[in-house]
Parts: structure tokens; sequence; C-alpha cells
């Protein structure tokens, strides 16, 4: 016992001399205050001097106090000094407190505050993080060739997914996304892996989680913008239609111009843009005219009750076998629609090329043939207002009370020319062509890259 209690008195003797002073400040700091301090044995007989003494040695090795002073008064300890903080002065009173022969602690120290002028707390702070960059620089390098190489994989990886996948996604708008998506989910793992070095695996893990709730949050609030970005998405993909097509979707009638991230641009047959929201034509039934060329029209006609049905089908079916424009297959028809008051009502349906012939041309040439081909066959075609037939088959006509002027000659049964294509269709060649050139040299209503193929 005497031999341990000589090492302890040989061990904090010699501590003020192991470089203790206020230089060495941020050294001695390591030492947190705060933890229980073991009981210091000493003789069972010893003085209140000796006391004094082993207690004055221990706080000037500390260095954490100024002008100690220790006082022993029968057992009881009297701290005097002054030290920087709390921690200190707490330290020193469990000190005493677990010394041999103790048997109660004045604490006197007292904590002085700072000067608003001193700057030794900052300076320590400012070592104490250069000193943990330098540590860090071997965990910053390897952490920055980390990233350059998830940064490669990642560009490996979206020109990987790119020529995987051009072919079955024509549009540039798939491949982007999707070859980015890859890219970004390689150059994430490269980010946890630096995380996991870090030991900051929980940081990574609420920063993922963060940014997946604040997509959430934002596909919320710009749901519209989020939806028309969707549906170009999906558009370009599925292809339901190309550039220069004629559709119709939601009631708008018009040649795609362009197909961008928000709109789709149709142009319209008389000329004027039509931008629609992606995610209103992703939605809605598409009409595409151009995916099948071929395009049925129909238009009706009346003849009188006292003509023969199949003697005015007969005629109808030569002029569309004799049009240029019109189809021999599909076959055409000309069917018995309806009785009206004074006249049975023909409809005729006929086939034509949408990429050669306008259609609107086409049927004002077959409905003019068709009237001139009834005027020569002298098939009457009545006037539902003027005539009105009662039951058992009486016609009454309607007379103006004006006496009816004399008709012409002209007027009395004139014949239309017997041209296909008449001087006002302008030939019966589609339009599609110059409302193209027009789209052309028009100004685009809307930027952006088209995403369509041509």
């Amino acid at each position: 016992m005497r031999n341990f209690s000589k090492k302890i008195i040989f061990f904090f003797f010699f501590l003020p001399s192991l470089s203790f002073g206020q230089q060495n400040d941020s050294l001695k700091e390591d030492i947190k205050p705060s933890e229980a301090v073991a009981q210091i044995e000493v003789k069972p007989t010893t003085k209140d001097a000796e006391i004094e003494k082993r207690l004055e040695n221990i706080l000037n090795a500390t260095a954490w106090f100024n002008d100690t002073s220790v006082d022993v008064k029968e057992g009881v300890v009297f701290l005097f000094g002054r030290t920087r903080t709390d921690d200190f002065k707490k330290w020193a009173g469990s000190l005493a407190r677990n010394t041999q022969n103790v048997v109660a602690v004045v604490n006197k120290i007292e904590v002085i505050e700072p000067s608003p002028w001193d700057f030794r707390n900052f300076i320590e702070m400012m070592k104490n993080h250069w000193y943990g960059l330098i540590k860090a620089i071997p965990s910053i390098i390897l952490g920055i060739i980390i990233l350059l190489i998830a940064w490669g994989f990642s560009s490996l990886g979206m020109m990987a997914a790119r020529s995987l996948m051009k072919r079955k996604f024509g549009g540039s708008l798939p491949l982007e996304v999707l070859s980015r998506v890859i890219g970004v989910m390689i150059f994430l793992v490269g980010v946890y892996l630096i995380f996991e070095m870090a030991n900051l695996t929980g940081a990574a893990l609420t920063i993922i989680s963060g940014t997946g709730l604040a997509g959430i949050i934002l596909g919320i609030a710009f749901r519209d913008i989020t939806e028309n970005f969707l549906a170009s998405i999906l558009l370009s993909i599925h292809n339901p239609f190309q550039k220069g097509d004629l559709i119709e979707v939601s009631g708008f009638l018009g040649y795609v111009q362009k197909l961008t991230m928000r709109v789709t641009v149709l142009m319209s047959l008389d000329g004027n843009h039509i931008q629609i929201p992606n995610s209103v034509i992703y939605k809605n039934t598409i009409r595409n005219f151009s995916s099948n060329p071929n395009r049925r029209e129909e238009f009706s006609v009346g003849i009188g009750f006292d003509e023969v049905i199949t003697e005015a089908q007969k005629i109808i079916l030569k002029v569309l076998a004799k049009h240029e424009a019109v189809l021999k297959e599909p076959e055409s028809l000309v069917l018995v629609d309806s009785l009206g008051n004074s006249t049975i009502n023909l409809r005729i349906y006929f086939w034509l090329d949408g990429s050669q012939h306008s259609f609107l041309k086409v049927r004002s040439s077959v409905i003019r043939l068709v009237k001139r081909a009834f005027q020569e066959e002298g098939i009457s075609m009545p006037d539902e207002a003027r005539e009105v037939i009662f039951p058992k088959g009486i016609s009454v006509q309607m007379v103006d009370s004006e006496k009816p002027k004399e008709p012409s000659k002209n007027e009395n049964n004139p014949k239309e020319p017997l041209n296909v294509i008449g001087e006002a269709e302008l030939g019966l060649r589609t339009e599609a062509e110059n409302i193209k050139e027009q789209a052309e040299q028009a100004r685009a209503p809307e930027e952006g890259k088209n995403l369509l193929k041509s």
C-alpha cells in the first residue's frame, strides 16, 4: 500500500512537467471534467497540510485554474481560484470530495465570464476543424475517386441503355428519360457508398426518402405539368401518330406538326395552329386519317316517289365507277336510307386514297356528277320544303302567293359539265403538302424539341 501511494504521489508531482502549461490547453481539455473522479487514497494519518499540497498540485497540473489555493481545516477543504467553465469547477469539487480523510468541501472557485474580445475559443475551434480537415483529406480523395468512377459507370450505363432500347423506342424522349434514370441510379449508388464510408448511412437514407417525399409533393402541386410530361413520354413510346399525319382529337382536325413535352401542335385545314395538351390527347379518342390512306366518304340524295330506286342506284354506281379518284376496292355502295315527306333518300358510300386526293374535293366532284346524271336520265329530285305527301298518296304542292316567274331556258333543265374535275375544285389532289409548306413558313407557336418522327 505504501509503494502504491508513493507511485501515485510521484506521478502527480511530475505531472506538471509533462507540458501541461497554458500553451497546451487543447491537449489538457481532452480530459472530460464531467467524468467521475475515482477516490484518491492517502495515508490514514494524513494531515490537513498534506491534503492541501496534494490538491493544489493536481489543480495546477490541469492548468484549468488560475490563482488556485486550497485550505484544509479539520478535514474541511476550502477551494479558491478562478476557472473558465462550470464543468471545471464541478470537477475540482468532485476531486476534493473523493480525497481520503476529507469531511466536506466548500467550493469557492469563481467562474470567469469570457471577454467578448476573447477569441481563444474561436481560434481553438478553427484549429480543431483544421486538424479534422487534415485528417479527412485521405477520405475526401477516396470519395472524389468514387464519385468519378460512379460518374463514368453512369455514362456507360446511359450509352448502353440507349443502344439497347433504340430499336424498341423510336422517339428520342423515352430513350433520353430512361437512359438518364439508369445513369442517375448508378450515380446514386456511388453517393451511397461515400455516405457509408463516412458512417452517414442514416443521413443518406434520410436524404433519399426526403427527395422522394419532395417529389410526391411537387407532383401533386404541379399535377397538370406532370400529366403532360408523362403523356408526352407515353405518346412517344406508343407512336399513335407521326409528323404530317391528319388526325382528329377532342373535336379538332388537323395535320400534326410537332409533339413537345407539354403540347401537341396541329395545323388545321384552315391554316390555324392548334395546341392541345398531351394529357388531353392521351385520354381522348384519336382518329388518324393517315395511318390507313383509304378513306370512306358519304352523302345523301333524294329522288321522287314515282322513280324506280334500282334505276337510280345503277346511275349512281356508273358515276362512281367512272370517277378517277374513287377506288374500285373496297366497292362503293348506294343504299336506301329513309323515306321522307316527298323523297326517297339514298345514301352513297365510296372510298378514296386520302394520301393522294382531298376528300372534300372528291366529294364535291361526285355530288356534282350524280346530279348531272340524274338530270340526263330524267330522275326527279323533289324539294322537301315545297311538296308534302299526305295519306293515301295525295301530293299537295305549296304555292306562293306571288305569281311565279317564267323559268328561263337555262333554269328549266340546267346541265352540269361532264368534266370529273370542275373549275371550282382546282384538282382533286390533297392539300396536305400546301398546309405543310405553310406550317414550315409559319412561326412555331410552341418552343421545344420535336419528339416525333418525320
